[in-house]
């Protein structure tokens, strides 16, 4: 028989590595997955009930390669956390090409493979759960991180899409879409101003325990934080010309 595990990738800093730490509280079995080979072996040491694999998922064949690693482990994805992901900040046409399509294979492609190749087996043991990492850029156009922003609306409105599938059939679907969050995004990003933006960001302990909260309770979508919550919603009430000029304004 196969052991369950909890499958994060992302998982070396940040909100992966609180995901890490709040599963293990639950008594998870950890599977954890990012490109830093020193980092994620020392995680998955650090917290005990833990494997690492060292893996850089924008690779063409991560997925399947992980999935492999899963098997020859007899393990089976109990709950898939896809955490992994980045963002640019900057002008679409200054950017080079190569990474550009980097974020977009990362951010969509490989979430969207790892949901395709854990879904069978959970909807055969009927249970499972699937919680991807969003943003609140996913709720509108983002001059200045164009790309980044695009990625994200792709992967609120495919976990949409895959949460009303998977009603009855015994899976959680939920998208976890956070402000700015205190992690190294800011600075991976290119943030001229990534400290004053960790300084406004919400704790990553707190908003992974309002994602697994609303998986728990199998919440399509849940966005932490009043402040956040009204800037989601602001597309509904005014023009999103506005907004997108708004968002373009911000100087990063």
């Amino acid at each position: 028989m196969t052991q369950p595990i909890a499958l994060v990738t992302g998982a070396s800093a940040g909100l992966g590595a609180d995901f890490a730490r709040q599963l293990l509280a639950d008594g998870a079995r950890l599977l954890l997955v990012a490109r830093r080979k020193e980092r994620i072996e020392a995680l998955a040491a650090e917290l005990g009930n833990a494997r690492a694999v060292a893996l850089d998922l924008s690779q063409a064949d991560a997925a399947e390669r992980l999935m492999a690693d899963v098997a020859a482990h007899d393990e089976h994805v109990d709950l898939l956390v896809n955490n992994a992901g980045f963002g640019l900040a900057g002008r679409f046409a200054a950017h080079d090409g190569p990474t550009l399509r980097q974020m977009i294979d990362l951010n969509c492609g490989v979430l969207t493979d790892l949901a395709h190749a854990v879904l069978p087996g959970m909807l055969e043991r009927r249970r499972g759960g699937i919680l991807n990492v969003a943003s609140t850029a996913a709720f509108q156009a983002g001059p200045g991180m164009a790309v980044y922003f695009a990625t994200k609306a792709y992967v609120l409105s495919f976990t949409e899409a895959l949460h009303e599938e998977m009603r009855g059939a015994g899976i959680h679907v939920t998208a976890l879409c956070p402000g700015p969050v205190a992690t190294e995004f800011a600075e991976v990003a290119g943030f001229g101003k990534a400290q004053t933006f960790n300084k406004l960001g919400a704790g990553s302990a707190e908003v992974v325990a309002a994602g697994l909260a609303a998986l728990d309770r199998n919440q399509a979508i849940i966005v932490p934080g009043v402040v956040n919550k009204v800037a989601a919603q602001s597309q509904r009430f005014l023009p999103r010309a506005l907004i997108r000029r708004a968002v373009g304004s911000v100087k990063i």
